[in-house]
């Protein structure tokens, strides 16, 4: 492993972990563009694959001058190439993209490090939205089940942090490796719940979600969750469920859960943040506001149009590509298949690119 790379990555974290969201100090908001730069010269050195693609398109760290000039890799490259800096004796796990199962996962290789890393960053910026009241319940397997999946570790992150036991997982593998419910075990710790008058969070991808609200249904279910219950939803729904709209979806969870309070998460395998829709905007019920989402600040997006390559204006849409700065061991600029419209710093999400492939996060339509 490279040291100047791991020292970055120790920077990094420890940036990470002492950020203070409403401090007068943000190191990583006035620094970002000289860390960004820092790390591309280093991913440029040690990440071959990339290295290739940055002096194909003659952008070296000798003539880019900002991170908007850092040259982005599609997640589609992350199929085919080993876009790593982690040596094969060192890597540790690696995430799939969560595509159907005729696809192609891209690979994200992670080691010690990187891992860390990640778990630094996907838990500042969770604790933010989330914190720590009452209990949570994921709707996918555990990752002994899946440990290639980015979402599960990071429910395995939050749940070790919330000292929650292995039944908060009640999702299990399929004989065709499709994701499913434990219906049995999801409702009795919805019934739990409601007689402990205890708040709890359910999270899990859309079409998990369509599982359980069909079961509900089909049974003549439902719940009124305690007060401050909410649902993280996120991803898409890889051809696993039907296919309903956003406003459809939220509106089915709140009718058979009793929440009001939903928050949606934009992440991917290929990136180690997240980002969340804004509660304030996506609940404040007047009308004309949009939900739109938000990165932490060691992470930048750009909105980019397909046509010109360049980033568009606020209000316009393009191709969605996200900066982060805790992919240190693999590419930190990746250009996704999404469709988002510029919101200011952030985005509002609209879908997939026609003819991407569906996979990860939003293949719903807002």
């Amino acid at each position: 492993m490279n040291p100047e790379l791991s020292k970055f990555a120790t920077r990094l974290r420890g940036l990470i972990e002492l950020h203070h969201f409403l401090s007068g100090e943000q190191p990583l908001h006035q620094n970002f563009d000289a860390l960004a730069l820092e790390l591309f010269a280093l991913q440029f050195q040690n990440n071959s694959a990339y290295q290739k693609i940055c002096a194909a398109k003659n952008l070296t760290p000798q003539v880019v001058e900002h991170w908007t000039q850092i040259p982005a890799v599609p997640t589609s490259a992350f199929k085919e190439l080993e876009l790593t800096s982690i040596p094969p004796a060192a890597r540790t796990a690696v995430f799939h993209s969560s595509g159907t199962t005729e696809q192609k996962p891209s690979r994200h290789f992670h080691c010690a490090e990187s891992l860390e890393l990640y778990e630094a960053s996907l838990w500042k910026w969770f604790e933010l939205h989330f914190g720590h009241q009452g209990e949570l319940l994921f709707l996918t397997p555990n990752p002994k089940a899946a440990p290639d999946s980015s979402l599960v570790h990071m429910f395995e992150t939050v749940r070790k942090k919330f000292h929650l036991p292995e039944s908060a997982f009640t999702g299990n593998i399929s004989a065709d490796g499709a994701w499913e419910l434990d219906f049995v075990a999801t409702i009795g710790k919805l019934k739990s719940a409601c007689d402990s008058a205890q708040p709890l969070t359910l999270l899990g991808t859309a079409f998990s979600f369509v599982h359980l609200l069909d079961y509900l249904a089909e049974n003549n279910l439902s719940f009124h969750l305690p007060a401050d219950s909410r649902v993280m939803e996120t991803g898409g729904y890889k051809n696993r469920s039907r296919s309903l709209p956003k406003a459809e979806l939220h509106a089915f969870i709140k009718k058979h859960l009793g929440v009001k309070s939903i928050t949606c998460e934009y992440g991917m395998s290929e990136l180690s943040s997240q980002a969340y829709d804004s509660a304030i905007r996506a609940e404040s019920g007047v009308p004309g506001l949009m939900r739109f989402f938000e990165l932490p600040p060691w992470a930048r997006v750009q909105i980019i149009s397909p046509e010109t390559g360049r980033e568009v204006a606020d209000g316009e849409t393009g191709l969605i590509r996200i900066f982060d700065l805790a992919n240190v061991f693999s590419v930190a600029a990746i250009q996704t298949e999404d469709l988002g419209i510029r919101r200011g710093d952030g985005f509002e999400l609209v879908g997939r690119a026609q003819l991407a492939e569906p996979r990860g996060c939003s293949l719903m339509t807002a």
